[in-house]
């Protein structure tokens, strides 16, 4: 269209415009049919004179009118290009961005061409699409941000914009996962008193989420994405419920806590073995739990939306990224064929606790515990065939030298100095009783805390000692190397596996029965139960310092890869729980018995409607659940709060808290960008206005409102 300021033709004062449609565009595409989206043109520019003569539009009246006219079609042919239809709803959508730029209201970086082409998802014939500059602004935000609020009246798309954003991410494979959430408050605690199942009663709240996918996704693909945990909808009281017992024990640098002891700042073990914060400590009252047991015999509760990171046999032959299932999506599901289905992932490094001095070389208190005589009745002793643990031995003790008594037996002896007295005591004998392992026997001994608990060289070193001295190496034809070791003592038993699990390895155990032992060279019954540990060490962790151990240990392939899967998940009554969120990458923490497990979601587009309906602490708890390489789209409307009178919503005052916090954007919307019938929006702006004139503020009267306050 080309435009003359003044001439011949126009009146003094006017401008005209002139346009020629391109021969590849019928005439009906850029009038409508039936002109109306000419006459939509022509009525919001009255002053302007509008001529269509074949393929030649022209344009004359008022220059800043003829100006708009001219932008408005060569906007109109931009869109018309790229194959898409103009309806009389986009015609007047463009008008206005044009006068909003052209009155200053809007910086005018967008244009309506660039609003009204941009393809969000296609999906079933049609194309998902911001019909408005806000909600253009809107989408792109979330594409920007981590986190986006979406705050305006109904009917602006909210919520739609962000479920084919979620979708699309899915689609791409940005996400493994979408979750989809509500506020179910209008019930209340009534909601325990509607008819039907849990889901029956939910389900209308969850509704229009449900509607929104079956627009965007093939239906017959939906109850597959959501039965494989790739889709979640649940009320947002059910995404809070991801906890475990007061009781249950978490590891943190210095031992074992119940995870209700817990406070925000405290450190835990992540799967790097390595110390990371708590970010959050959300108490979760009283829940059903479940005993989820691995295959070593490993176990610990947890409830039923408790989250667990596994992956199948499948997932590790496609090379696939690990999934996060709830403790109750499993159920039922735990095997596939003749093996169990679900692995969970072991320790990564080693656990690094903080060292320690300790009084005696670990590796030498390995020896010890494992052939040591340490009853206190006579001088210590130590039992081995090979002379090279003997020499290793006494190597590590200062001030300590072994006599050699005949066969496998050597007397640990005080190294005397010229002036000792007599009573000097044996240093093995004063270091045992500081251990409190002074009088223990064969049944009774364990590992000191000190040495539990302290770095990796050092539980490593505890540990060959008690493999080099009663454990070995076991071959089989085909198979990785294990480890096995033998004990009478129960809490040696569980001290070996606790080694071995904070090396990030599994232990299976066994009894043998007392009576079923093979007896002696003295031929005299065993009088107690043998328990038999068999043993997997990662890669790198080296069980054995002994030569001829070490080397059959390595002729035979090494330990390989320990691996955990899920064996069991029972129902274990009912308790008080909480759940935690940690600061680790991955959001995994180690539990009992050196499991990883967490509560946060990775991977994952999150979105919250109604989130106007959300108290400050729900609010805050949705927040904090975010995890790494997770996106979370918040929707609301604040002048529609259905909470309880006195219950501030959480939507209102996260603007207050989070405005201008990095990576948090705060998206709003308006009547002006209503897309659905064009009564709605002149609803929302009388109400607006009534408000306005009523003293009312946010649908609320100031007066009720200081009233609760």
């Amino acid at each position: 269209m080309t435009q003359t300021p003044t001439g011949h033709s126009p009146a003094q004062g006017q401008a005209r415009a002139q346009f020629t449609v391109p021969a590849q565009h019928p005439m009906v595409s850029v009038l409508g049919s039936g002109d109306s989206l000419l006459r939509v043109i022509e009525k919001a520019f009255p002053a302007a004179d509008i001529h269509v003569r074949g393929n030649e539009i022209s344009a004359t009246g008022a220059a800043a009118d003829v100006a708009l006219v001219q932008r408005l079609f060569d906007e109109m042919m931009l869109v018309l290009r790229t194959g898409q239809p103009m309806t009389e709803d986009a015609v007047e959508r463009s008008i206005a961005m044009l006068r909003a730029t052209e009155n200053g209201t809007s910086d005018g970086q967008e244009t309506p061409a660039e609003v009204l082409t941009q393809n969000i998802l296609s999906s079933r014939g049609r194309t998902i699409r911001p019909k408005t500059l806000n909600q253009k602004r809107y989408v792109d935000a979330i594409d920007k941000h981590t986190i986006v609020f979406g705050i305006g009246p109904a009917g602006t798309g909210k919520t739609y914009l962000a479920m084919a954003k979620a979708v699309q991410a899915l689609q791409s494979k940005q996400v493994n996962r979408i979750i989809l959430t509500r506020p179910a408050v209008e019930a209340g605690e009534r909601l325990g008193f509607l008819p039907g199942t849990l889901y029956e009663k939910i389900d209308p709240y969850l509704r229009p989420l449900y509607d929104a996918l079956h627009d965007m996704l093939d239906p017959d693909s939906i109850p597959k994405l959501m039965a494989s945990g790739t889709i979640e909808v649940a009320p947002l009281a059910y995404m809070r419920g991801r906890a475990q017992p007061l009781f249950t024990n978490v590891l943190t640098p210095d031992g074992w806590r119940p995870i209700g002891a817990l406070q925000v700042g405290d450190l835990v073990i992540g799967s790097n073995g390595e110390p990371t914060p708590v970010l959050g400590v959300y108490p979760q009252g009283e829940k059903d739990v479940y005993r989820v047991t691995a295959q070593d015999g490993a176990w610990t509760l947890a409830c039923g939306e408790h989250l667990w990171t596994v992956r199948t046999r499948d997932d590790k032959r496609r090379d696939k990224p690990w999934r996060v299932l709830e403790t109750q999506e499993m159920i039922g599901n735990l095997r596939a064929a003749h093996y169990r289905r679900y692995e969970l992932p072991m320790l990564t490094a080693p656990v690094q606790f903080p060292e320690c001095e300790v009084p005696m070389d670990p590796y030498a208190l390995g020896l010890l515990l494992g052939d040591g005589c340490l009853t206190g009745s006579t001088t210590p002793s130590f039992a081995t065939e090979d002379r090279e643990l003997a020499q290793a031995l006494e190597a590590a003790l200062p001030g300590v030298t072994l006599r050699h008594k005949g066969g496998p037996d050597y007397v640990l002896n005080r190294i005397k100095s010229p002036g000792d007295v007599v009573t000097l005591e044996n240093p093995v004998t004063r270091v045992m009783r500081e251990l409190d392992l002074l009088r223990t026997r064969s049944h009774t001994k364990f590992v000191p805390d000190d040495y539990l608990y302290n770095s990796a060289e050092v539980r490593l070193a505890v540990l060959q000692g008690l493999l080099d001295s009663d454990g070995g190496p076991v071959t089989q034809k085909d198979r990785a190397c294990r480890v096995q070791f033998s004990t009478a003592s129960i809490l040696l038993r569980d001290d070996v596996i606790a080694l071995v699990q904070s090396l990030g390895g599994v232990a299976y155990t066994r009894r043998r029965l007392a009576e079923d032992r093979k007896r002696g060279t003295a031929l005299a019954a065993h009088r107690y139960d043998s328990h038999v540990i068999d043993i997997r060490l990662p890669e790198g962790i080296e069980p054995f310092r002994l030569a001829r151990k070490r080397d059959k240990y390595h002729a035979a392939g090494g330990g390989g890869r320990p691996m955990r899967f899920i064996d069991s998940i029972e129902p274990a009554g009912r308790e008080e729980t909480v759940c935690i969120q940690v600061a680790a990458e991955d959001s995994l923490y180690v539990t009992q018995d050196y499991l990883l497990t967490h509560n946060t979601l990775n991977d994952a587009f999150i979105i919250l409607d109604e989130a106007q309906n959300t108290s400050p602490e729900q609010m805050k708890m949705f927040l904090t659940r975010l995890g790494f390489d997770s996106k979370i789209v918040i929707t609301g409307d604040v002048t529609q709060v259905d909470l309880p009178n006195g219950t501030k919503s959480g939507l209102r005052q996260v603007q207050d808290i989070l405005e201008g916090v990095e990576d948090v954007h705060f998206s709003r919307l308006s009547s002006q960008d209503v897309v659905r019938h064009k009564l709605v929006g002149r609803i929302v702006d009388a109400y607006e206005k009534y408000d306005t004139e009523n003293g009312t503020e946010n649908g609320t009267h100031k007066g009720a409102r200081n009233k609760r306050k």
